[in-house]
């Protein structure tokens, strides 16, 4: 009896001191919804509506826009002069049952303009969760 006591005493202290420094767990699993996720452009301005899922208890997210906008001239080619550019928009939005929907926009503004017969194409779209640390690239020229 007393060499079972001797065993089973190290090995509960081992199990409570395991217990005790393991950090708080998290029930979230983030991730962007991809077919509820779209890009379209109107004019110079592209709009991402989209939506993430599996965030668990948090408040709110950061969710950042990335594009690559690009003149494109009437015969369909981006001349490779100063009119491409990057831009980004970013915004926080509540979490509601562990998901958040969002909408966010980006419009094209260069010196010189890109008017007509000249077009603005999108490249290059991403959203960023800075909260969570995940990214969803959206194939595609928009």
């Amino acid at each position: 009896m007393r060499r079972s006591a001797l065993f089973l005493l190290p090995a509960a202290t081992a199990m409570t001191a395991v217990s005790l420094l393991a950090g708080p767990a998290y029930a979230g699993s983030p991730h962007f919804i991809n077919n509820a996720t779209s890009a379209t452009r109107s004019g110079d301005t592209l709009t991402v509506n989209g939506k993430e899922a599996g965030l668990g208890d948090e408040a709110q997210i950061h969710v950042v826009l990335s594009a690559t906008g690009l003149c494109i001239n009437g015969g369909g080619h981006h001349p490779h002069a100063v009119n491409k550019a990057s831009f980004n928009a970013a915004g926080d939005f509540p979490v509601q049952n562990g998901k958040a929907d969002f909408t966010l926009s980006v419009t094209a503004v260069f010196q010189p303009s890109c008017s007509p017969p000249m077009t603005v194409a999108f490249t290059d779209v991403s959203l960023m969760d800075t909260t969570n640390g995940i990214t969803l690239n959206i194939p595609g020229t928009f």
